[in-house]
Formats: C-alpha cells, sequence, structure tokens
C-alpha cells in the first residue's frame, strides 16, 4: 500500500446551502486532515480513505455566522470538534466512481455517498507526482440533527435543508 498525502493548498472541502429561499451560502472548513491508502492510483477498491474536518474552522466569510454554526444551536464544536468520514464501498471505475462511507457529524454517523471524477496526473515542475479528484455529494442537514431554522415573514425558512458538499483533493505518493 502506498500512503498519499494531501496538498493542502490545493484541496479544499466547500458547502452551499439554500439562504431565505433565494440565493446560496457558500463555505468551507480551513483545517482538515486525511489518510489515503491505496495499493495503486487506479484502483480505490482495497483503499483506506479517513477525513476529519474541524469543526470550528469552519468558514463562511461572516464571524458571527460562524460562531453561530459551531454553536450549540448547529454543530456543538465543544461536545463534537470533528466531522469525520471513513470509506467503506467503491462502486465503479478509475475515471468516474462512487466513493460510500460513513459520515459521522454530532456523533450521528449516517453512510453517504460521494461522485468522484478523478481529474488527472502531473509531474510537477519539482518532479513530484500529483493526481486530481473532484468528489461530491447532496445530504439533508437534518438527517445529522442539524434542525435549526427560522421562519421567514414573507414564507419559507431562513435555511435549506440540502447541503451540496464539494471536495478538490490533491494528492502527492509519501
Amino acid at each position: 500500500m502506498t500512503t498519499y498525502a494531501i496538498d493542502f493548498t490545493h484541496s479544499s472541502i466547500n458547502f452551499s446551502i439554500k439562504h431565505m429561499m433565494i440565493s446560496k451560502i457558500h463555505g468551507g472548513f480551513d483545517s482538515f486532515s486525511g489518510h489515503v491508502q491505496l495499493e495503486q492510483i487506479e484502483d480505490f477498491k482495497n483503499a483506506e480513505i479517513r477525513f476529519d474536518l474541524d469543526v470550528a474552522s469552519i468558514n463562511t466569510r461572516d464571524d458571527s455566522r460562524d460562531h453561530h454554526l459551531i454553536s450549540a444551536d448547529f454543530f456543538d464544536a465543544d461536545r463534537y470538534p470533528k466531522i469525520t468520514f471513513i470509506k467503506t464501498v467503491t462502486e465503479g471505475d478509475k475515471a468516474n466512481f462512487k466513493l460510500i462511507g460513513d459520515l459521522t457529524i454530532k456523533n450521528l454517523t449516517k453512510e453517504v455517498v460521494f461522485d468522484v471524477v478523478y481529474t488527472g496526473h502531473v509531474k510537477s515542475p519539482w518532479n513530484t507526482d500529483a493526481y486530481g479528484f473532484s468528489c461530491s455529494t447532496l445530504l439533508n442537514r437534518k438527517n445529522f440533527n442539524l434542525t435549526y431554522n427560522a421562519a421567514l415573514e414573507s414564507g419559507g425558512v431562513l435555511i435549506g435543508e440540502n447541503v451540496q458538499i464539494n471536495i478538490e483533493l490533491e494528492l502527492n505518493p509519501l
């Protein structure tokens, strides 16, 4: 098995969610770690994959909103400081596959399916290998007990239920 390091300067974990029924809020996590081990980059079937996100590193470009998101109303970062994903199964081929695993938020674990696109391999100018992947999924935040909301005077609610997760990953073999 080869261990791959995440190139954090070229990787990101982002999300978007409906705001007041008319727009979307975008955000991400500034601090995360991962463990990726594969026999060969072309085959994820026997891969060991784990990601841990630091909840307190959430960043929506609004400090007051970020503090609210890490409060007990949402993620309750004092009690649940990490969001964790552990791969259980993969389906498909190298170019497009499904990464299936257990996502744990606030001590609730649910199976999620990420659609993954292999975006390529290059040799860097420093003679290192780099491999790219784009991953996405849509999940309902209420499935993870993230239920805070507020009714709008004009009808509807402040925050949508479905969260779009997008991950851009650049991996380098160690």
